[in-house]
């Protein structure tokens, strides 16, 4: 018998939401979309190649100095820091679609794991049973206790550049209010949703090269959306590698951005999947 998930009230996630309604009332511009897209990139990046394939997966490794980058930047997405993302991920795959996965369509339904998982009171804390590796590391402790700070931060960051322009340059039109909603407000809940529908599109609709005991399926529309993650049952049937499309047209971005990374040796190690499973996908 099926638990009952019951979806709670999570009033910074609705303020986020409510904070989009801002478009209504702030001029828009190029400035504006520039802004929103390279924001966008910037937390989807970050929270692929760091949050998901570095912290969660351990897939390449790095130097200290660029982990704590990929986990400030990647916590200045508002979806809490990288300790804790890690540790409900690890838990996700080593329970995938069963009772204990704590965002399953199979179990809770479609909006449960889209949304309705992370109002849940109880999954606050960080499973640091999960994340023994991760924990000895003091910065990504003050990140776990301080998961709100980057991002409010980077808001207030946004507001001072606003009024900048505004005292500077008033003829370029360009606002503080406007670069809170386009920068901060728009292209964070964007990443939400691209980042949630991994949970639920890709555990629902697309298509599955292999035969895994979860419901992960390939999207290649959430793929390019995410840099790569829509090649979910790839990812599932391989979790550890750092590449995701496994045949030559599964664009994955994160994938090649880290690529050129390693050239510079800001990267290294990059983990590859089995010849096997390259050789199958190339069959199927």
């Amino acid at each position: 018998m099926k638990t009952e998930k019951k979806i709670g009230v999570s009033y910074p996630l609705i303020l986020m939401h409510l904070g989009c309604l801002g478009v209504f009332f702030v001029p828009f511009n190029t400035a504006s979309w520039v802004l929103f897209l390279t924001i966008y990139a910037l937390h989807v990046f970050t929270l692929t190649a760091g949050f998901h394939r570095y912290f969660s997966h351990k897939s390449f490794k790095t130097s200290r100095p660029f982990q704590f980058l990929l986990g400030f930047l990647g916590t200045m997405a508002a979806q809490k820091d990288p300790l804790w993302w890690a540790s409900h991920h690890r838990l996700h795959h080593e329970h995938a679609d069963s009772e204990q996965d704590p965002h399953s369509p199979r179990q809770g339904g479609f909006w449960w794991a889209h949304i309705g998982w992370v109002m849940q009171c109880q999954l606050d804390d960080t499973r640091y049973d999960k994340i023994k590796d991760l924990v000895k590391f003091p910065e990504l402790m003050w990140l776990n206790r301080n998961p709100f700070l980057p991002a409010l931060l980077f808001a207030a960051l946004l507001l001072l550049t606003g009024f900048a322009f505004q005292i500077f340059s008033p003829e370029s039109g360009i606002t503080g209010a406007q670069l809170i909603v386009y920068g901060f407000f728009l292209s964070t809940v964007a990443v939400y949703h691209v980042t949630f529908c991994i949970n639920s599109v890709a555990h629902r609709y697309g298509k599955r090269r292999y035969n895994v005991e979860d419901d992960s399926v390939n999207n290649w529309l959430l793929a390019i959306l995410t840099n790569g993650e829509g090649w979910h049952n790839n990812h599932h049937r391989y979790a550890v590698c750092t590449r995701q499309g496994f045949r030559w047209w599964e664009i994955d971005m994160s994938y090649f951005i880290l690529r050129v990374l390693q050239l510079f040796r800001i990267v290294w190690e990059i983990r590859e999947p089995p010849r096997s499973l390259l050789e199958k996908s190339k069959a199927a």
